[in-house]
């Protein structure tokens, strides 16, 4: 009789850079240890997946307006702590590259190579204007309901 599979399951609110790492940090190494992992990105979380490039969608003012004041990307997010203007998140990408650690960007490529679910919140997308065309590919689109039913069976489950 096989044992299942263990479950991790890892809501990414913030926005910020350092946070998103250690998200995905986590998820990697758990699916490394053969853990099926689910990252529900809500709220800020969701900028960690768009796309780096602006995307001509049709969007209302307020929407259109709250887009541009939020990152575009992983490598454009900010740090949680020591920002200075803009300066952190460089100091931080210089001390990773100095060390061979991955970039966000690259954890993030790592986690779809090993199947790590990642789940965009729609309630999310409608409240900051954001559509699927301004993600990166190899989503899901998925609402809280589905998030419970993923985290109701794991093993691990983190709020970050």
């Amino acid at each position: 009789m096989s044992e299942k599979k263990k479950q991790t399951t890892i809501v990414l609110f913030s926005g910020d850079y350092d946070k998103a790492m250690a998200a995905y940090i986590i998820a990697n190494g758990a699916a490394a240890y053969d853990h099926e992992v689910t990252i529900f990105h809500t709220f800020w979380g969701l900028n960690a997946l768009r796309k780096n490039e602006l995307v001509p969608v049709k969007k209302g003012f307020l929407e259109k307006m709250i887009g541009k004041m939020m990152p575009r990307g992983a490598d454009k997010l900010g740090i949680s702590k020591m920002n200075f203007a803009g300066m952190g998140p460089k100091m931080i990408k210089h001390v990773i590259k100095k060390h061979n650690a991955l970039t966000l960007p690259e954890l993030i490529d790592m986690a779809k190579e090993q199947d790590v679910k990642l789940v965009a919140c729609t309630m999310s997308m409608d409240l900051l204007g954001i559509q699927d065309e301004e993600f990166v590919h190899g989503l899901d689109y998925a609402g809280v309901a589905a998030y419970l039913g993923d985290a109701e069976k794991g093993n691990v489950n983190l709020f970050i």
